[in-house]
């Protein structure tokens, strides 16, 4: 029996871990502080499409990852017991005049050629929502997902555990087998030391959570930010991007702009209770791509799923699971620790 450490606990930790434990493997996840401590454990939960033009290997990436999503989260869902709440919910984005109607329609046509028949990118002046548009059209595309952060990190744990791995939280544990590194900012940090420039770096991101109804309606992106419908009963909004910053876990001014521009967008938000204001550390490789495959040293990397992280999850498990298990190396250009370097 194969036997793999994964180093981290969050989404790329966990979902690699799970797809080892789902092939076979004898599988223990090693956390330092606890499941979610790290970017994962934040609250919008957008699992969006890039836009289909100009088609690229990212993108197609992107897009197996979001069509297995389905399939991904039922099996870990049924496994754990635990709804990770994740619905094909779809997202509309108001178009600002003529030429984002034009390249709208655009994208709708190239939507047509790479997305499965059932993914539709279409413009419509019904958003399902009371959002501003300046030309009164939306884009509407029926690819894109929810799903809530935490109880999905819950969800893979207890996966794993029916599978019979094991999830060590809070402290060091002995290595055993393939060692996975999933350890998100400070990861990238570890393997940027000593090199002539970072392979990556932490992004900060605030988000907030309000207590807003709109669980039957879709996604909005709206002035570069997601407003996201939970299946619970809450709407969560991010978020910003930080290079610069003196807390990482501190919310400021920026998130009250960030709160301020989305009650701008759909005045329906105005007044909804605050419920969590969220911040934490996003990691970004330097090629914006996640960071996959074998390190120089032998050991694996996952990391660096930035804003994508979660959308991207399946198929980062299931490429991961097949290079350490088989040998079998169907990783992207882009996506290569040696890409970033």
């Amino acid at each position: 029996m194969a036997r793999v450490t994964v180093m981290g606990g969050g989404v790329f930790g966990l979902a690699v871990a799970y797809e080892c434990a789902r092939r076979g493997a004898s599988v223990q996840v090693i956390e330092r502080d606890r499941i979610g401590a790290g970017a994962s454990g934040g609250i919008v939960g957008a699992l969006a499409p890039h836009v289909p033009a100009p088609w690229n290997d990212k993108k197609a990436f992107q897009l197996d990852s979001l069509v297995m999503a389905g399939a991904f989260w039922a099996e870990a869902a049924r496994l754990s017991g635990v709804d990770p709440g994740h619905a094909r919910i779809g997202r509309v984005q108001p178009l600002a005049d003529a030429r984002a109607v034009a390249a709208a329609r655009e994208r709708a046509d190239a939507a047509r050629a790479h997305w499965p028949e059932w993914a539709r990118w279409t413009v419509t002046d019904a958003p399902g929502w009371a959002a501003v548009s300046p030309t009164g059209l939306f884009a509407h595309d029926t690819l894109s997902a929810r799903l809530h952060p935490r109880r999905s990190l819950m969800a893979l744990a207890g996966a794993l555990r029916a599978l019979g791995g094991a999830v060590i939280e809070g402290g060091a544990a002995p290595r055993d087998g393939a060692v996975v590194w999933a350890t998100g900012a400070d990861g990238l940090a570890a393997l940027s030391a000593g090199r002539d420039r970072a392979v990556g770096a932490a992004v900060k991101g605030q988000a907030l959570l309000l207590d807003f109804d709109a669980r039957a309606a879709p996604q909005l992106y709206a002035d570069g930010l997601h407003i996201v419908p939970h299946a619970d009963g809450t709407t969560a909004i991010g978020s910003t991007s930080e290079r610069d910053f003196d807390d990482p876990a501190a919310t400021d001014v920026q998130l009250d702009a960030v709160h301020a521009r989305a009650v701008a967008a759909c005045p329906g938000l105005a007044g909804a209770p605050v419920l969590e204001r969220w911040a934490g550390l996003r990691p970004r490789a330097r090629s914006r791509a996640p960071m996959l495959g074998r390190l120089p040293e032998g050991d694996y990397v996952a990391n660096g799923g930035f804003k994508i992280g979660f959308g991207m999850a399946p198929k980062v498990a299931t490429v991961m699971a097949e290079l350490i298990l088989e040998g079998r190396d169907a990783i992207p250009t882009g996506f290569r620790f040696e890409d970033n370097l």
